[in-house]
């Protein structure tokens, strides 16, 4: 059976080409503010292959995005042509496709031949034609699996995707200040300024909050126009247009407040445009508490707002697509859209192009995670066919690492490197061996070993899983302390230093390298103990709720929700926020990075309820690639009952629990139903409801 055609170009090179448009968007208080990373491009020229056997005679349409020849078993077709015809036998189809200003793409529709993945691309074919006339041949050249996505008409150009919009408006203006109009709740999108009269200045000032909309000085973002004989001026772009009854800005911006100052003109009302990614929310939960159910939608709210063409952190200050954020939101996104296709895209972008120069946003520890999100996605997905086409920029990312290790093997700090690890609200040192960020290196070599073996690479399977082996068995003897019971932060010049941190613990439960009493010991000196430093980002607050979930405390892991997620809620959040700290208060609780609203109060990373919900109480794990087979263990955590659905490649598994019995339905694969801590374990049947009395 044919497959349906698509477009398809070189694999990451629309990404990144999307991606550069999305990245590049940010603006500081009206200034063009691009990423301090490097940017790369897509190749200008590529080569699309494949060998078609036909049975009967065919003849195809062709699309391009750039000009481009065709050969058909080698000889040159005259022009550009829009459609050709093969004859029935074997041929070898090469089309190579120049495009400057957007990735090289091509569409071929036909009976049997259509683009899809099973093409292979090239950025150079390495042929070469002597002084009599013979072609070299081209068995040196590196052939991928064409990338594509969703575009599947010949009329469907991927430089031409964009996201969808919707008219929204204001809720009200806010009681008592003139200009100012409230949203009713965090969005984002284009605002529309409606009726302006007479000439003058229009000011937008933008805000997350009432304080920063009404603060012109220091609001993280704002607009200018000049307004003129019908003439708009916009002052950040530069760009002048007519207007009639409604004029749209340019620059899309976050914001829940919108404070409009006018000077020698008026403005009749403001709207928006709300710029979105349709996605859909295929997963869900509700429980018995509402406070709960309030929290799981307002972190599908967030994940609404901050999945766009990528995962991107959050949608007022950055608007950048940092690995760390999206390897959560990867996860997350596993629980709620199951969408594939995004995290492919922002895997793609993150990942860039040779040469490797710096860590993926120039952060040591987000180049682990973007390794370990691979394997992770083929976890969920079993999309091996993306495992082959990464693989390659994963074990660039290897040697890179690989050789900036120090004598012990592992990674230190060096010079450009951004040692990250987490906002923390005292000094980290981040010299020498730090446990944390061995602790990531030695799983992303476990999982770039696993990736191996998978496609193929055997060679590379070994070495990577004997690195992995080497590394790991130092990470207790290097940094477990006695006295602390523990492990500690760090070691510099070979010796163990003081300093106690979450962090490597909490990793070192999550990838299962402490012994059992080793985390039964973790757990009570640093992970309940409130005299350890605090976490206080939802980014690894992530991490540290997940590990008390796999050391059995749901019930305290509801509580840290309630009390954390719960606390956002109570100081009238609409989404989730980048770091809450409930010591804080007024104004005072908007600030970050030294500015007075620098905080993003709609962040990617504050939506982890909808993973650790889905996973830990509703109990659904995929255990072999693309929930072939999976697991259903799920636990109430101190409610009366629960119900909800996780989707999955085949469908979803609806999964319902009391204090009575647990209601499980699947759509595919093989599932086990797990209770008790495993003392009962029961077959799912596909497509037929059963219900188990506890």
């Amino acid at each position: 059976m044919a497959s349906k055609a698509t477009w398809i170009w070189y694999p990451g090179d629309y990404e990144i080409w999307l991606g550069n448009k999305m990245n590049n968007r940010r603006t500081e208080r009206g200034a063009f503010f691009p990423p301090f990373w490097k940017q790369d491009s897509h190749y200008v020229t590529v080569e699309f292959s494949k060998v078609v056997n036909l049975v009967e005679d065919e003849t195809v349409a062709l699309a391009t995005e750039g000009n481009y020849n065709i050969k058909i078993d080698g000889k040159m077709l005259f022009g550009m042509p829009k459609e050709f015809s093969l004859s029935a036998g074997t041929h070898h189809i090469n089309i190579k496709i120049h495009n400057q200003c957007s990735p090289p793409a091509l569409f071929i529709a036909g009976k049997t031949i259509n683009t899809d993945g099973s093409w292979n691309v090239t950025f150079e074919d390495k042929e070469w034609i002597d002084e009599s006339g013979k072609a070299s041949d081209t068995l040196s050249t590196v052939y991928r699996p064409a990338g594509f996505w969703n575009f599947n008409t010949i009329d469907d150009l991927p430089s031409k995707f964009k996201l969808s919009h919707r008219h929204d408006v204001a809720v009200n203006h806010v009681d008592g200040i003139d200009g100012l109009y409230d949203f009713g709740k965090e969005t984002f999108g284009y605002v529309k300024l409606h009726n302006i009269k007479g000439s003058g200045e229009i000011n937008l000032f933008y805000g997350e909050s009432v304080y920063e909309a009404r603060d012109k000085d220091f609001c993280e973002t704002l607009d200018k126009l000049i307004v003129k004989d019908n003439v708009i001026t916009d002052l950040v772009t530069g760009k002048s247009v007519q207007f009639s009854d409604v004029y749209t800005l340019e620059n899309c911006k976050a914001f829940r407040y919108v404070f409009v100052e006018t000077k020698g003109c008026s403005v009749g009302n403001v709207s928006m445009d709300y710029e979105y990614m349709p996605e859909q929310e295929k997963g869900s939960f509700r429980c018995n508490d509402e406070e709960i159910n309030s929290i799981w939608n307002i972190a599908a709210y967030t994940m609404q707002l901050t999945a766009r063409e990528f995962f991107i952190d959050g949608i007022k200050r950055d608007r950048w697509v940092w690995s760390g954020d999206a390897s959560q939101s990867y996860l997350m996104n596993f629980y709620l859209f199951n969408d594939s296709d995004m995290v492919k895209r922002t895997t793609w972008l993150l990942g860039g192009k040779l040469p490797i120069t710096s860590h993926i946003n120039t952060i040591m520890d987000y180049t682990f995670f973007w390794l370990n999100s691979i394997y992770d996605y083929y976890l969920y997905s079993g999309d091996r066919l993306f495992l082959q086409q990464i693989y390659p920029m994963m074990q660039s990312y290897i040697d890179f690492v690989l050789n900036r290790t120090d004598k012990d093997g592992m990674v230190e700090g060096m010079a450009g490197d951004w040692v990250f690890i987490d906002w923390a609200d005292k000094p980290m040192d981040k010299h020498g061996q730090l446990a944390f960020e061995q602790i990531l290196f030695t799983k992303s070599l476990k999982a770039i070993a696993a990736v191996a073996e998978i496609i193929g690479d055997s060679e590379g399977c070994d070495k990577y899983r004997k690195l992995a082996d080497d590394l790991g068995a130092k990470l207790i003897p290097y940094f477990w302390n006695d006295d602390k019971q523990a492990l500690i932060h760090n070691r510099i010049d070979g010796k163990q230093c003081d300093s106690l941190f979450r962090y490597p613990n909490i990793f070192a439960v999550l990838f299962g390298y402490l012994s059992k009493e080793q985390q039964e010991t973790v757990k009570r000196t640093v992970i309940l103990n409130d005299d350890i430093l605090k976490i206080t980002t939802p980014y690894m607050r992530f991490y540290e709720l997940e590990s008390l979930c796999i050391l059995g405390e749901h019930c305290r892991v509801l509580n840290e929700i309630k009390d954390y997620w719960g606390g956002m809620l109570k100081e009238g959040a609409t989404t989730f926020w980048e770091k809450y700290n409930p010591d804080e208060h007024g104004a005072m609780k908007y600030a970050m990075y030294g500015r007075p609203y620098g905080k993003s109060l709609c962040h990617a990373w504050g939506a982890s309820p909808i993973y650790l919900l889905g996973k830990y109480f509703l109990g659904v794990k995929p255990t072999s690639p693309g929930y072939e087979e999976f697991t259903v263990s799920p636990a109430l955590g101190g409610l009366d009952w629960f119900e909800g659905s996780v989707p999955t490649p085949f469908g979803s598994v609806y999964v319902k629990m009391n204090k009575n019995a647990v209601t499980v339905k699947s759509d595919g694969g093989k599932g086990t139903l797990v209770l008790n801590g495993g003392e009962r374990t029961i077959d799912i049947p596909v497509g037929k409801e059963i219900t188990v009395m506890l």
